[in-house]
């Protein structure tokens, strides 16, 4: 089939466009790649020959519009996706995260009504949970304007399908990492910096006091989260969680990292009160509607996703800091 990725460059979209290439469809990447929000030509070097790219923005819809045509899958993770970001710069967060959207659906009816659109969210929608594990029943209170915008925008979507008949699915992401994603600082993930300052040599830095439980996805099993939305019926107008049943403390987590590498160090420091404010303390999923429905389940243990994610980066260091 046709395939458009909207943020194509990214972390998990790169990864999604190399698995769609394997399985035979022909894949079209827009991405603005602006600083600081993810994209990396690196990411794509060794398939960019088999792929169209358009450095186009999400905001730009005149240009996205000859790119519609006779596509069969739109996978729309196009976003900002700082957190503390989204708070310095609330109205360019909403400009692409909610504006950008609703006019990209807009396009989509009036070019091809009849793709199917699968959006990535977020569980940031969920805020602080009042239980775990946070289930799609689970109250929405955003503790930040990403989490606010991030929800607009997938309600856009579900509200689409009920409305104009549109085939939306709405994936609700938690915390994805491994090869690809970005090092250079926390924007994305605090698991990239401190990979990058495990391989750096300096101290991996925990805030608070480390007892904040998380759940992980690897991207590869993110990415057949994706691909399983695909041809499946039951799936469309729907909103679905992926997680994970392994969960474990931030401090833990620190010290599986430092094993990696011979030396290596951890800390446990105060919140810098900007983080402190939209921490949401201890999550993890209840991805029992995915397991249900689109059959997936992540399948890469912690232990060997966080393996794999070190060794990409000790080999493809210079190319993401």
């Amino acid at each position: 089939m046709k395939v458009l990725i909207t943020g194509g460059l990214g972390f998990i979209g790169s990864n999604l466009a190399k698995r769609l290439l394997k399985n035979g469809h022909e894949v079209i990447i827009i991405d603005n790649l602006m600083k600081d929000y993810g994209g990396n030509l690196h990411n794509i070097h060794n398939f960019s020959k088999k792929i169209s790219l358009y450095f186009i923005d999400i905001r730009e819809t005149k240009l996205i519009k000859s790119h519609l045509k006779e596509v069969d899958i739109i996978f729309n993770l196009a976003s900002q996706i700082g957190h503390h970001f989204s708070i310095l710069n609330p109205i360019e967060d909403l400009e692409i995260n909610t504006i950008a959207q609703l006019n990209f659906l807009n396009l989509i009816r009036e070019v091809c009504p009849k793709v199917l659109i699968i959006y990535t969210s977020t569980r940031q929608v969920y805020g602080v949970p009042k239980y775990t594990p946070v289930d799609e029943k689970h109250p929405i209170n955003p503790p930040d304007i990403n989490g606010i915008n991030k929800f607009a925008a997938e309600q856009y979507h579900l509200l689409y399908y009920k409305i104009h008949n549109l085939k939306t699915i709405v994936l609700r992401l938690t915390n994805t990492y491994g090869p690809r994603m970005r090092i250079k600082d926390a924007r994305q993930t605090f698991l990239g910096i401190w990979i990058r300052n495990l391989i750096e040599g300096k101290i991996i830095q925990v805030f608070g006091n480390g007892e904040q439980v998380r759940d992980f996805n690897f991207v590869d099993d993110v990415v057949e989260a994706l691909i399983s939305c695909i041809n499946n019926e039951n799936a469309v107008g729907n909103v679905f969680n992926i997680g994970s049943d392994e969960f474990i403390s931030l401090s833990e987590l620190a010290i599986n990292i430092c094993k990696f590498r011979t030396g290596a160090k951890w800390e446990l420091v105060p919140f810098p009160e900007e983080k402190k404010s939209i921490d949401i303390g201890n999550y993890h999923t209840d991805f029992s509607s995915a397991k249900k429905i689109l059959k997936w389940e992540p399948k890469i243990s912690l232990k060997e996703g966080l393996k794999q994610t070190y060794d990409f980066y000790i080999k493809n260091f210079n190319n993401y800091i």
